[in-house]
């Protein structure tokens, strides 16, 4: 069995599903070599054209030079804008694009000095360059692929797997479109030299160059140019495939060289195969070795309402209406403008849009080249667009899906892996415009996934926010640990510094009183607040027990007192009464001898009996102080424990008014004697000596009983 490479070298082909067979129309455009328009005065330049999103470097009234990078971005598939030819910047604003929505990009707005004068320009040879150098100068020039697609080249030129074959798209199998044919027939050599420069940097085992059979010209062009080329003989070979549209699709022209069907979701870079367009390597020879960027190409302008119909130089930005107008074109009532072929492209809205890197031509059919709008009828199910399809789809599910707006059942049937070649409408017997169907819901799938994609991102941002909050409340909430734990360990430090402070001078006060007490040239000593503490305790203890052990005996005391002032208070009466039966007899005696006359012998004994009452009395006052101080003593002993007291309390308040009463009786008796005596001085005469003494037991007696009421009195005071 022969190897891929034997077969390919062989010519062996291999036929690809589906397609269809439309007229051409081809010759309209391809019968002169490619020409240049005048200049125009006005340039409209998206921004980004392709790839991620780029920032302008320019402001509205800055010069530009024909060349000038207008962009800056980032990111792998990022591709810069230049300026197309040199002027002004007039306007940076929003503007119609070229698109079937036509829905307004913000683009830069260049009105044209006339003198489309370069910026400065690096050129190179291959050998000068490494690889990464040359993939840096594919990228700066901002080269994409011109084939219709507009893929980034330096990613295409970069891949991450080994590279057996490369494939270089001559086919252009569209009717009408005649950019490659002429640029193959005109410009042979420079796409060969951009086609060394992909050899150089892949290094693969073939490379094809792939035409149909509908542009022998294109075909025996590029073989002379391959045999001028310096590429190793055996490494290129051009093939000529039968015409069939749609053969120029990527995975359609694999399958065709090849016979390998890249699989759905899948790249020809993932079978070691990657195909170019003979326009991009067209650009990538300008870019290596003249150091231009890409500000033009190719575009067909043809179709029966333009009065000189071709392939000429456009600018990339130069308006459509403009180009139009170049090439005398003569609008019929309904004109109808459509951007590429009539099989993939589509009509605008507005022809003040500009002209794209992916835009390979302009048509401007007449009335008997497109057919009128008919209206769409019912699908009659007959099949014919499953038969057409080159992708091996199917277009009635895919159509009812659509049309239905369940997007997601239609991308079950791969409606990603159509190409939009138009083979199922250009058959349809219906006039259903299924591509139509198809691109709305391509969008819809696109939006979607870019609404999933923003709403992840902006989960991730939200999560990314609340994790931040959450390590910024964690080290709040540490930071404030921290400083509490640290303020904590000084305020203890500090109290114990100022318990301690506290402590020594309480123990050096008190030692200190205690040495001025004791000794003033006693050394001062630091107490222990523990130790002082304990001690203190301790002698409250002993105190309370000493206290109560002395109440006890206080008690006792006061019960053996009682009894003794009772047994006083008896006497005392008894005493009174003894005196007031003395009194008695001496005033009946007093009474018979009132006739007699006293002698000088008995007056002297009367003027002697008041010494002797004073001397009694004096004693009478000495025993009645002692018997005070007693009482005092009994009543501070009483003050030192309230418990004494609270023993007996109703029976000392009765012992009291008794002795009390007893006491003013008694002296009342006295009393009342001594008035009887000093009224009478018989009574003296006739018992003197006796007398005296009754009365002085009587006041002592008295002065017993009353001091003995003073110290309860006192005693019962201490009480309330």
């Amino acid at each position: 069995m022969l190897t891929l490479l034997e077969q390919l070298d062989k010519g062996t082909l291999w036929q690809s599903p589906g397609g269809i067979h439309p007229p051409q129309l081809k010759t309209l455009s391809n019968q002169s070599t490619i020409a240049r328009l005048p200049l125009a005065h006005r340039f409209v330049v998206p921004v980004p054209l392709v790839g991620e999103q780029a920032v302008l470097t320019v402001a509205v009234g800055d010069q530009v030079l024909k060349g000038q990078m207008l962009t800056e971005g980032t990111g792998f598939t990022y591709l810069p804008v230049h300026a197309p030819t040199s002027g002004r910047v007039v306007a940076i604003e929003q503007h119609a694009t070229n698109h079937p929505s036509s829905l307004p990009t913000l683009s830069c707005v260049i009105e044209a000095d006339g003198q489309n004068a370069w910026c400065e320009l690096i050129p190179h040879s291959l050998e000068q360059l490494s690889k990464n150098q040359i993939l840096d100068k594919i990228k700066n020039a901002g080269i994409a692929g011109m084939g219709g697609a507009a893929f980034p080249t330096h990613v295409k030129l970069n891949p991450a797997s080994e590279i057996n074959l490369v494939i270089i798209n001559g086919v252009e199998c569209e009717p009408y479109i005649s950019s490659d044919d002429r640029l193959m027939r005109d410009y042979s050599d420079e796409i060969l030299k951009g086609i060394a420069v992909i050899h150089h940097l892949l290094n693969p085992q073939r490379i094809i160059i792939a035409i149909e059979d509908n542009k022998p010209e294109a075909a025996k062009a590029m073989q002379d140019a391959v045999q001028r080329s310096t590429l190793p003989a055996g490494i290129i070979r051009v093939t000529v495939i039968p015409t069939k549209y749609p053969s120029g699709g990527e995975k359609q022209l694999i399958q065709i060289i090849t016979g390998k069907e890249v699989p759905s979701g899948h790249i020809p870079a993932q079978l070691g195969i990657v195909v170019h367009n003979v326009g991009t390597a067209y650009a990538i020879q300008e870019a290596v070795y003249q150091g231009k960027p890409l500000i033009e190409r190719v575009v067909t302008l043809t179709g029966e309402q333009i009065g000189q119909p071709g392939n000429y130089w456009l600018p990339i930005g130069t308006t459509i209406n403009d180009a139009l107008q170049a090439v005398s074109f003569n609008p019929s009532a309904a004109q109808k403008v459509i951007v590429g072929g009539p099989m993939m492209g589509y009509a605008l809205a507005d022809l003040d849009v500009p002209i794209l890197k992916g835009t390979n031509c302009l048509l401007a059919p007449s009335a008997h080249e497109i057919a009128p709008d008919v209206d769409e009828k019912a699908c009659i199910r007959c099949g014919e667009c499953a038969v057409a399809c080159p992708a091996l789809l199917l277009p009635q599910q895919l159509f009812w899906h659509a049309k239905a707006e369940e997007y997601d059942k239609a991308a079950s049937f791969n409606l990603k892996d159509c190409i939009e070649c138009g083979c199922c409408s250009y058959v349809c017997p219906s006039d259903i415009p299924l591509v139509e169907y198809y691109r709305v819901a391509k969008s819809a799938l696109k939006i979607e996934a870019e609404e999933k994609r923003q709403a992840e991102q902006a989960k991730v941002r939200f999560e990314a926010r609340i994790q931040r909050l959450e390590d910024e409340k964690n080290a709040r909430e540490a930071k404030a640990k921290e400083a509490a734990a640290k303020r904590q360990s000084n305020m203890k430090s500090t109290d114990k510094d100022a318990v301690a402070a506290a402590m020594a001078r309480i123990a050096a006060k008190k030692a200190q009183a205690t040495s001025s007490t004791v000794s003033p040239e006693a050394p001062q000593t630091t107490v222990d607040p523990k130790k002082a503490a304990v001690n203190a305790a301790i002698e409250r203890a002993k105190a309370k027990k000493a206290a109560k052990a002395n109440t006890v005996s206080r008690a006792n005391e006061l019960d053996t007192s009682s009894a003794e002032v009772s047994v006083d208070d008896k006497q005392a009466k008894i005493a009174a009464a003894v005196a007031r039966a003395k009194a008695k007899k001496a005033a009946q005696a007093n009474t018979e001898s009132t006739v007699q006359t006293p002698n000088p012998a008995e007056t002297e004994v009367a003027g002697t009996e008041p010494t002797a009452d004073a001397v009694d009395d004096k004693k009478a006052r000495v025993a009645a102080a002692v018997a005070k101080a007693k009482a005092k003593k009994l009543a501070q002993a009483g003050q030192t424990d309230d418990s004494a007291v609270e023993a007996e309390p109703t029976t000392d308040a009765v012992d009291d008014k008794k002795a009390r009463v007893a006491a003013a009786v008694a002296k009342a008796k006295a009393k009342k004697l001594a008035q009887v005596g000093q009224t009478d001085n018989t009574a003296v005469e006739a018992e003197p000596t006796t007398d005296a003494v009754d009365d002085k037991k009587a006041r002592v007696a008295a002065a017993v009983a009353k001091a003995k009421a003073k110290k309860l009195a006192q005693v019962g005071q201490t009480d309330n």
